[in-house]
């Protein structure tokens, strides 16, 4: 289980890290979006439409018991994180987009995770003391829009600190799933060895799944790869330590320990498997960018 002081210095740093997302945004971006938004739509689609649906498939695919399964369902209704700016950067993807679509995302948060959660649960059937409230959701979001909202004001009224937050907030990110893994991990360890791995293959294969899923549904509505990249990894990173607090807020006794496990497993997994797509998504990356240049130079070969 975690610890109330762990519980408090989660919630510290998830406003510590939405302050940083609001401040990476300016009302420009929104208006950008708008006007062309077929980008952040199908983002959209994705983060609510395939993974909510994907976690409530491997859990009844996969036959998990019911704690476990509404922490894999909880999991896939979570928005975006912000690690996957992260990613995108190093991926050489389109990082406007990711960030648009992680911002975007959270603030449609408010009603899609507690509507795709209370339908995914309501489906399959969960309930007992592991059921997370719809309320519960809501409210841990509307809290978290405040910070989000004040990094924005700050970036309006001072661009630097502005960026010095945005900074902050990105690397914290990655900060908190290292401090889940350090602090939880260790004492759960017995949990760990005694996990069947029914339980390891729905905690990988939503993040990895969904990444396929992502990337296959931008592609077919007619993204560029670059951008179809972007929105796999925007996809299947989803935000975990959002969803380690809110298990934490909402479940008490032994069944938090339980709800909690896929979450956690989800936070350490994802690093590693979205540090090799990354990797790969770079290399591609390079590869289109060395044919457009030796396009670039045959064009100017022919030119009289």
């Amino acid at each position: 289980m975690v610890t109330e002081f762990e519980t408090k210095l989660l919630g510290l740093m998830m406003m510590v890290i939405m302050l940083g997302m609001g401040a990476s945004l300016t009302w420009r971006d929104f208006m950008i979006a708008f006007r062309k938004p077929k980008g952040v739509i199908v983002g959209l689609v994705c983060q609510y439409g395939i993974m909510p649906a994907l976690g409530f498939a491997l859990a009844q695919t996969l036959g998990l018991p019911p704690a476990i399964a509404m922490g894999l369902i909880l999991m896939g209704c979570m928005p975006g994180g912000t690690t996957s700016n992260i990613f995108t950067y190093f991926s050489k993807g389109a990082l406007a987009l990711s960030i648009m679509m992680t911002s975007v995302s959270t603030l449609v948060a408010l009603g899609m995770v507690p509507a795709t959660l209370a339908f995914y649960s309501s489906l399959g059937g969960y309930s007992g003391d592991y059921t997370v409230p719809a309320s519960n959701v809501a409210q841990v979001l509307v809290v978290l829009l405040v910070p989000t909202l004040i990094g924005m004001v700050l970036r309006k009224v001072n661009p630097n600190v502005g960026a010095t937050l945005e900074l902050l907030g990105g690397l914290l990110g990655v900060f908190v799933i290292l401090f889940l893994i350090v602090t939880w991990i260790p004492r759960n360890y017995q949990l760990l060895l005694d996990t069947s791995p029914a339980v390891y293959a729905g905690a990988i294969g939503l993040g990895l799944v969904g990444m396929v899923l992502g990337y296959s549904l931008a592609r077919l509505l007619r993204q560029d790869s670059n951008r179809s990249r972007t929105i796999g990894l925007e996809t299947g990173i989803q935000n975990g330590p959002l969803a380690v607090l809110i298990v934490t807020l909402s479940i008490t006794g032994p069944q938090q320990q339980e709800v909690l496990l896929i979450p956690v497993l989800y936070s350490l997994f994802i690093v590693v498997n979205s540090s090799w797509v990354t990797a790969w998504f770079r290399r591609l990356a390079d590869r289109e960018a060395a044919a457009r240049d030796k396009a670039k130079v045959g064009v100017l070969a022919q030119t009289p």
